[in-house]
């Protein structure tokens, strides 16, 4: 019978039964689960900013987070080469201080700094597995992630392998939770004239890039650029995809194209 004709104290309890029944349903319900991507990599060893950082901290202003990580942009710090690498947290601590005494920036510009022995350091604050907005390629640093390898490699330097295998392991790791594929392109608006396109423009760039690809420089060197194809390939890999072109396994296209927004009036300037 329907509840409108149930008479009297009848269709007030079957009244107080069904808000119960609506109540424990709700409570019982468990919060719809985020998708898994369907390809993602493990989380590289990361050794922690207190391990360079030390009592150099400044203040500084609460990180700002973006949605997520579509690209990466690798660097070179432009420093001496051939280096200890036990001494590596010190000279990442010379970049923080230069960067943010010499000019006057809150925090270290790039997100994570491997050195030449392939060992990872987390770089600005914020948090290692969270998408933080980095300062590190003028114009596109909103949902990208930066990677400095610690030295010089401009045209005829070696670039070591372990370097290379470790920045395909956090390139592979950033990229996994945005399902973007190493290997494909994706569409970046330009937030900032000051880079290679005008404030507003949409720029199809590598989903991993060098930092002269977004911004009028050297950086990340010639001989580190043009191993860039290696570390797209072998991060492609660590996420277990196919060998081959950068086809997603999901659409069956060639090339995967993101498109997002990248616009911050108030962008730091980065190298």
């Amino acid at each position: 019978m329907p509840l409108g004709f149930v008479p009297g104290a009848a269709a007030a309890v079957a009244l107080v039964l069904s808000a119960y029944g609506v109540e424990r349903a709700a409570e019982s319900s468990e919060p719809a689960a985020r998708p898994v991507p369907a390809f993602h990599a493990p989380r590289p060893d990361i050794v922690a900013r207190a391990a360079w950082l030390g009592d150099a901290a400044r203040d500084q202003p609460p990180p700002r987070y973006d949605d997520q990580v579509v690209a990466v942009f690798v660097h070179h710090t432009d420093s001496p080469n051939g280096y200890d690498c036990a001494d590596a947290p010190g000279i990442i601590r010379a970049l923080y201080e230069g960067q943010t005494q010499g000019r006057d920036w809150d925090d270290l510009g790039y997100n994570f700094v491997v050195d030449r022995c392939g060992t990872v350091y987390e770089g600005r604050a914020g948090g290692t597995d969270r998408p933080v907005t980095g300062a590190h390629t003028q114009g596109f640093n909103h949902r990208t992630a930066g990677i400095a390898a610690l030295g010089t490699f401009t045209e005829g330097a070696e670039v070591p392998d372990e370097m290379l295998r470790s920045i395909a392991a956090v390139t592979a790791w950033k990229l996994g939770p945005s399902g973007t594929d190493p290997r494909s392109e994706v569409r970046l608006v330009s937030s900032n004239g000051g880079s290679r396109y005008a404030a507003g423009t949409t720029a199809t760039l590598p989903a991993v890039a060098g930092h002269s690809d977004g911004y009028m420089t050297d950086c990340p060197g010639a001989a580190l650029h043009a191993r860039l194809p290696e570390i797209r390939d072998l991060a492609a890999r660590i996420q277990g995809r196919d060998a081959g072109t950068g086809t997603d396994r999901d659409t069956g296209t060639d090339t995967e194209r993101v498109e997002l927004e990248d616009r911050a009036p108030n962008e730091e300037l980065s190298p």
